[in-house]
This record gives C-alpha cells, structure tokens and sequence, in this order.
C-alpha cells in the first residue's frame, strides 16, 4: 500500500494541474513563432522540450508522487545511455536516411501523392498528420505487445521498476526505428510537409517528456484525449491484464477507438510498475546486454 500523501498547496496543486497544458504551448507556440520569423523550427522545438525536461527533473525531486521512485535502482546508466545512442545516433541517423527512403521510393522528395493535400488548410495537414502518425504508433506499440519477439525489443523500456523523468528514453533502436517506419514514414511518403511533421513534433513532444514523469500530475477531462502520466503508469503495470492496454503514444483516442483505454475510477494507479511476471527478459544488464540480448539464443521465451 502507498503511504496517505500529505494535502498539496495552492501552488503546488496549480503546478501539477497545468504543468502539461504549459509545456504544449509553450512547444507550440516555440514553433509557431520560429515558423513566422523564418527560424530555426528543429530548435524552437529543442529548446522548449528540453526546458519542460529539466523542470520536471527538479519538480520530482522537490515534490514526487512516490519518494521510492527517485532512489537509483541500478538503472540510471540505462536510462542515460539509451538517451545519449537514441539522441545521439539513432535520430540523426533517421533524419538523414528518412528522406532517401521517400526519394527511392517515390523518385521525388514529395511524392506523387502530395497533390492531394494541395490547398488543404495548414491546421487541417497538422491535425490529419496527427492523428495518422499517432495511429501508426498505436498499433507498432501495440504489435510489440502481441509479438514475442517484438515483445523482446519492447521490454526494454518495460524493464524499470520505476518511472521517472529520463527513462521516457529506455528504448531498444530497434523498438525505435519501427515505430518510425509506421508513423514518420507513411506520412513523408504521403505528401505532408517536414513543416507539418514539425508541428506534430512540437505538439507531442512535450506529452511523451512528462509520460514517465515521478509527478502526480492532475489532468481530469485530458486523460480521455491525451496520453497522460496519470494513463501511462497503468501501461507499464506489472500485471499483464493492466500493461495491455493505454497503448497511445501522444494521445489516447485509439485506445478508446479500439478499446484498449484504461482508467478505472476505483484505482489511480498500478501497485507495482516493472515487467511480467516470469519474464525471463534480462532486465539487470548493463543497457548494451540487455540491447544485444534480443540476437542471443535465449531471446523471445517469455
């Protein structure tokens, strides 16, 4: 049982119910205003996630939703050099090879179906973009719960026993590109601007920095239209039953479309976060082990 959590204050309760909204517009409007000076976008929106990640590092230490959380498991190497190979290799690597993707299969960065978003307002490309790349997630994440083997890859980032800030980037490269090829890639290959793809960056980046977040963030009618932390932390449970489920990336609408969504009223939350029981996933590894665990003859039992 989690101890009675002492009452927060007006300031710490205004933090905690508008921390989430803030840091969407604040991404947003980053990204609106450097597209209306002729700015760099990429780091508008750079600049503005990253700020949303150092205050919620700071913000769960002065007041996290469980203490036990933010003691090391271990597993802070993990976390950091996942972060530092994802953002340091695997997504310069996608930025350059994503567009030749498209040129080989299409013959021209645009493609041949570009026509069709032709005269489409810019919000209408955004919101269509949006909901399409978060379609595509929806169903690569919930493909990696289904498949064995790619169940193998995922558990990597369900390997952690508690959620905070930096383990948002626990994610095998392999995980990662798949999730790519199934969101980012059909939309490049459809015809939507990299401005568009943009905009849905700035939009979605600040949900997936707060996800994992050691907050008790409060975010009432928006755990049915965003994939909150509140929704998240049900997704990593430790008993199947529960971890199935809340498979969004950045919102929750497919879940509730394809009834995977998950909030009971009776329970905030899962007793314990981590992997399946009997997994037989080598989750205390150092992250490279654990990385190269899914070529091994062991891999993909359990």
């Amino acid at each position: 049982m989690n101890p009675i959590k002492p009452e927060t204050s007006f300031v710490q309760t205004f933090i905690l119910t508008l921390l989430l909204p803030i840091s969407i517009l604040i991404s947003v409007g980053s990204f609106l205003h450097a597209r209306h000076t002729g700015g760099d976008l990429e780091l508008a929106i750079l600049i503005a996630n990253m700020a949303t990640l150092l205050v919620a590092m700071a913000l769960e230490r002065l007041m996290p939703h469980r203490p036990s959380w933010n003691q090391g498991r271990s597993d802070g190497w993990t976390d950091w050099l996942s972060f530092g190979f994802l953002a340091g290799l695997v997504q310069p690597a996608l930025k350059v090879l994503s567009p030749l993707v498209v040129i080989w299969a299409w013959d021209e960065a645009a493609g041949p179906a570009a026509g069709w978003l032709y005269g489409m307002p810019f919000v209408l490309q955004v919101l269509l973009a949006t909901l399409l790349a978060e379609l595509g997630k929806y169903w690569a994440h919930r493909w990696h719960h289904s498949s064995p083997r790619l169940w193998w890859l995922h558990a990597l980032h369900h390997s952690s026993e508690r959620l905070y800030s930096v383990n948002n980037f626990r994610f095998h490269p392999l995980n990662y590109l798949i999730n790519h090829c199934m969101s980012i890639i059909p939309l490049m290959l459809l015809g939507f601007s990299a401005q568009a793809l943009l905009a849905y960056v700035a939009f979605s980046q600040p949900i997936l920095m707060l996800q994992h977040v050691n907050l008790d963030l409060r975010h009432g009618w928006l755990n049915y239209f965003i994939s909150t932390n509140q929704l998240h932390r049900w997704h990593h449970s430790s008993r199947r039953e529960e971890g199935n489920t809340n498979y969004g990336s950045a919102l929750i609408v497919w879940d509730l479309v394809f009834g995977t969504f998950h909030h009971p009223k009776q329970s905030a939350e899962p007793r314990v976060v981590g992997l399946y029981s009997g997994s037989s996933y080598p989750s205390h590894k150092p992250y490279f082990a654990q990385m190269l665990s899914m070529f091994s003859p062991a891999c993909c039992k359990s």
